[in-house]
């Protein structure tokens, strides 16, 4: 029995990043002999096996063949006679097909660590289009590594653009799209990955709501990158400055689908977009299977972000329909989630990356000032009144009153 360090740790010690986790591959051995010393199986699909006392993962040594369409699809061999370059062979990208033996010695059949040298992304073999998912791995760690300089190498870019042209995306449970969706929106750099997408067709064939902005204009005065694609990526990489927060980047990415669909007669201008967009946005969030909080702060920040940007020329009632709109007296880490979005989006334009936003301040005024409303007391002293009315009127005048002192203190 041989046991080898694999895959990302191995990436990310030559890289001189921390390694959070392990993975290890067993050669010349069977499950039986790894459960008579204590491993436990885990799954049913690969010989995965989880050590007794670092919890750590165990895999035999496999070699797999394309049987059948979709990510189940393999035969499986996990055989005590599988070596571990057939093991190697397997994998996707150079990087990620690095052993290391105990005593530290690099096992690099595929030149993994010279791809790692000139920061490239290379898929191992042609085995690699048996595997759709592939293709939003590489535009993953396109995303992770973007600030260390890797880009992917063309003719992995080339193998990804025929993939996506025989549609075989279409092969890929929505689950696993949202897996590696979500875990990109996390990374350094989240716009690279949906700029790997976009070159190698993947975005119009997964997000084509995102994909329909490129190249559609918008006013020079507010924008002068202009083209409403680069805006919404740049929008992106200004929600991943601002906060780590996914659910935040999701809806930043969204924010502005329903531009996509305005009246091409009428462009730059977009009026009514975000009506245009809710629609989409369901869509998008429907096709995807996104978890719930993601869901309701996507369609949350499409419909309401541009009266936010609005905000300190609307009236006492508007702000009002605002704060209700967005829940945030029940909801207020929603309201923050709110908030972060429209900033991204405001600075998410060329020249105004570190711009001043005094609207989510101002807003934040605006809510404590409709918090201080006692709603049991004016019910108890009012008992036969319209309760919604009441509550709102006063909850008005509140925002009326913060509003003028704001002006005061502006002035």
């Amino acid at each position: 029995m041989e046991i080898h360090l694999v895959g990302g740790a191995v990436r990310d010690g030559l890289l001189g990043l921390p390694v959070t986790e392990r993975d290890w591959v067993v050669v010349g051995a069977s499950g039986a002999e790894l459960e008579q010393q204590g491993f436990r199986q885990v799954g049913k699909d690969f010989p995965v096996y989880l050590h007794p006392e670092s919890g750590e993962q165990y895999a035999l040594a496999r070699r797999e063949r394309k049987i059948g369409p979709g990510h189940t699809g393999f035969a499986v061999d996990a055989g005590p006679g599988v070596s571990l370059e057939e093991d190697l062979a397997r994998r996707d990208l150079t990087i990620n097909a690095m052993a290391e033996t105990a005593s530290g010695g690099l096992i690099d059949p595929h030149g993994g660590r010279a791809d790692l040298e000139n920061r490239m992304l290379r898929h191992v073999s042609p085995a690699f289009r048996e595997d759709p998912l592939r293709i939003l791995r590489v535009a993953r760690f396109a995303a992770r590594f973007k600030r260390l300089g890797f880009s992917v190498a063309a003719e992995t870019l080339e193998l990804m653009r025929e993939m996506t042209a025989a549609g075989e995306l279409a092969e890929l449970p929505k689950e696993r799209i949202w897996g590696e969706v979500e875990r990109a929106l996390g990374s350094a750099s989240p716009a690279a990955f949906f700029h790997v997408l976009r070159d190698c067709g993947a975005l119009r064939a997964l997000l084509p709501e995102v994909d329909r902005l490129f190249g559609v204009p918008q006013p020079e005065r507010h924008h002068p990158e202009i083209d409403t694609g680069v805006h919404t990526l740049m929008c992106v990489e200004a929600a991943a400055r601002l906060s780590h927060d996914t659910v935040v980047r999701y809806a930043v990415l969204l924010h502005d689908l329903g531009k996509g669909v305005t009246d091409p007669a009428k462009w730059p201008s977009h009026h009514g977009h975000e009506e245009l967009g809710l629609p989409l946005v369901k869509e998008v969030n429907a096709r995807l299977g996104t978890p719930l909080e993601f869901a309701r702060t996507a369609e949350l920040v499409c419909k309401y972000h541009t009266l936010q940007h609005r905000v300190l020329s609307l009236r006492p009632a508007t702000v009002l329909r605002l704060l209700t709109g967005l829940d945030a007296i029940r909801r207020p880490r929603g309201f923050q989630r709110f908030l972060a979005a429209c900033l991204a989006d405001a600075r998410g334009r060329t020249g105004f990356e570190n711009c001043d936003y005094p609207q989510n301040a101002y807003l934040e005024r605006m809510l404590a000032a409709v918090k201080s409303v006692d709603a049991g007391a004016l019910l108890r002293q009012q008992p036969q009144a319209n309760a919604a009315e009441l509550i709102a009127k006063h909850r008005i005048a509140a925002i009326r009153e913060a509003k003028a002192a704001a002006q005061t203190v502006a002035v």
